[in-house]
């Protein structure tokens, strides 16, 4: 006889994460992963990693834990992979138009939109030993990365614990593990309120979804999306309204989303093909590779 599945879910980073399993998995379990990686990877935890990270003068090593290493070294990877379109060194421009823990700032807009260069080229990782080096002023903000990693952290607790089945979320980013296909809705990108796009089955691969629709500022009547343009220090301008990706791990999922936000299509077909990702984009100009156009 077919096991009932069995959902838990639990608050985490401004949100909540979610399981569906066939085999149970403390909550507390899971709880505690989740936990971990926003006590090292939040902004709005004075007392985080990463905030000790970005408050350390440019020149001095900084010990930190095996996970804030983990998404550091991925963030920076696909910083350089996909010619800066990833820029986790944003921190500063995120907070000055008002999409951190504090209000927006003209000062602070006019200060994030002067030239920079991406953080690959300003953090140095020595991962041996744990620890990281800013090579010049830098805010490293992991919001466009951490939750699809977090989703991971779910994944790999369960399966600690046995489980062999099993979908995992946190917001827009799943995972799902084992032989079943779980059905999840691709939303579309509508304003005010919730509709499905499409539905995927997601069998031992993770998707993750960004979009324009929900976090925004309008600014005299113009909708400014919460996205950053690593070029300007500002928001995106005409990006698609929302990208899809599919790939084997969250943390990749995630990120190469917002890759895909800020990239023209030519370039975005030829990383996906590059970098083994499946991408659906939404907006004036759709286009669908790998599983979404098949």
């Amino acid at each position: 006889m077919r096991k009932t599945p069995i959902k838990t879910n639990g608050a985490t980073m401004g949100t909540r994460w979610q399981a569906l399993t066939q085999d149970p998995v403390p909550q507390e379990a899971l709880q505690a992963a989740v936990e971990e990686i926003d006590a090292q990877m939040s902004l709005w935890r004075a007392d985080s990693d990463l905030c000790r990270l970005n408050a350390a003068a440019p020149g001095v090593w900084v010990d930190l834990p095996a996970h804030l290493m983990t998404v550091l070294e991925a963030g920076l990877g696909i910083g350089r992979a996909s010619g800066g379109a990833f820029d986790i060194g944003l921190g500063d421009a995120v907070a000055a138009w008002g999409f951190g823990p504090g209000a927006a700032s003209e000062a602070a807009i006019r200060a994030a939109r002067h030239a920079r260069s991406p953080a690959h080229e300003l953090l140095e990782l020595d991962p041996a030993r744990g620890r990281a080096m800013k090579h010049a002023p830098l805010s490293v903000d992991l919001n466009g990365i951490a939750k699809g990693y977090g989703v991971d952290r779910l994944t790999e607790v369960a399966k600690a614990h046995g489980v062999t089945s099993g979908l995992f979320a946190i917001d827009g980013e799943l995972r799902a593990i084992g032989p079943r296909a779980f059905p999840v809705a691709v939303e579309a990108p509508l304003v005010g309120h919730r509709a499905a796009h499409s539905l995927l089955g997601l069998t031992d691969a993770a998707v993750a979804t960004s979009g324009t629709y929900r976090h925004f500022v309008t600014v005299q009547g113009r909708r400014l999306s919460h996205l950053i343009d690593p070029a300007t220090g500002a928001p995106l301008l005409n990006p698609p309204d929302q990208v899809t990706v599919l790939a084997k791990d969250c943390m990749s999922a995630d990120a190469w989303a917002k890759v895909f936000m800020v990239l023209p299509q030519d370039r975005a077909l030829t990383l996906a093909a590059l970098n083994g990702v499946s991408v659906l984009s939404l907006g004036a100009r759709p286009y669908a590779t790998g599983v979404f156009a098949a």
